[in-house]
């Protein structure tokens, strides 16, 4: 399946500057717009971890539209003036379930490719990018994951839309 990683770069500095009930805003139309999207992708949001989420899809480019389509739904957020930049990463693999959670190298992988990402990017493992078509997308060069708990040649590439 593939996992889905998403973060809010600089959340945290930003909820400082602005307060609680700021960032409590932002953090509900945040999560009310990618759990739109997820669902609208057939995708299933297993935790949500603060200012971010992961998600589980069980086709490759179902994962890989939701997150480009997320990342335009927050693109369009303003709350007090304030536009959130969210970064996302994908990988696929065969996480261990524990409950309602999932758990294993290949979540630990996803999470490493997610915080690879720069704001406003999706990154994807190649071994999700070897799965996912890319009609009306778009692939950079790809680079190696250098992370903790990642095979050395793991490599990650950039997907935009087309």
């Amino acid at each position: 399946m593939a996992i889905l990683f998403t973060d809010l770069v600089g959340f945290s500095r930003g909820a400082l500057k602005a307060g609680d009930a700021a960032a409590l805003e932002l953090a509900r139309e945040v999560g009310a717009g990618v759990e739109t999207v997820v669902t609208e992708y057939d995708g299933r949001i297993v935790k949500w971890l603060g200012d971010g989420l992961m998600a589980t899809f069980l086709a490759p480019r179902a994962a890989v539209d939701a997150a480009l389509d997320a990342q335009a739904a927050v693109g369009e957020i303003d709350v007090h003036g304030h536009t959130p930049r969210m970064r996302a990463g994908i990988h696929w693999g065969s996480p261990r379930r524990l409950g309602g959670d999932y758990l294993g190298v290949d979540v630990n992988i996803a999470a490493r490719v997610s915080d690879a990402a720069k704001a406003d990017q999706v990154l994807v493992s190649d071994t999700l990018l070897a799965r996912v078509e890319l009609g009306g997308l778009s692939a950079g060069r790809p680079k190696r994951l250098r992370a903790e708990g990642a095979r050395r040649d793991l490599r990650v590439v950039q997907i935009r839309r087309a």
